[in-house]
């Protein structure tokens, strides 16, 4: 065999080893991982329902994450709008988990004047700094519901109250 025609066929061997190792190597490659991109949308404010003082001094309403109303001096009313926890939709694949953090109060302000204090939390999944996993596939939602504790002083003045609360939603 000539010195050109083993050249040609080492050539050749050499090429397809090369090809062949490529295949090989590219047959082992990983599978796409799920998104990992967090979806939080509010769906619900939280709502005390229709109250008032017992009187001039203040008092306490509580609603649970479950959408249960309790009060300590205040008259709970059953006229609409009726008491509900705040509701958050967050959507995130299966196997990584949630850390839920907020500030533990935030403050009302009144459409005739006057501040209530409320205080955040507990959630159904825990009080901030909690994490929690996620339910189902990367299409699933997990539903997470909060409440609060209003405080109302002395004297407050009748009307609306409203205010905003932020809580951080971080997956690890």
């Amino acid at each position: 065999m000539s010195r050109a025609m083993l050249n040609r066929v080492l050539l050749k061997l050499l090429f397809l080893s090369a090809v062949s190792s490529f295949f090989i190597n590219s047959s082992f490659a990983q599978p796409v991982l799920p998104q990992r991109t967090i979806s939080v949308t509010a769906t619900q404010g939280i709502h005390f329902g229709t109250l008032c003082l017992n009187g001039t001094s203040g008092g306490s309403v509580t609603v649970g994450y479950d959408g249960n109303r309790s009060s300590s001096n205040i008259y709970l009313s059953a006229i609409a709008p009726i008491a509900q926890p705040a509701i958050f939709d967050i959507k995130l694949c299966e196997g990584r988990n949630v850390i839920i953090t907020y500030s533990p109060t935030t403050t009302l302000y009144g459409s005739n004047g006057g501040t209530f204090t409320m205080d955040i939390g507990p959630t159904e999944k825990g009080v901030s700094g909690s994490s929690f996993p996620v339910n189902g596939d990367c299409n699933f939602i997990t539903t997470l519901r909060v409440g609060g504790t209003l405080h109302i002083p002395d004297y407050s003045p009748a009307g609306v109250y409203t205010g905003s609360f932020d809580i951080t939603f971080e997956q690890e």
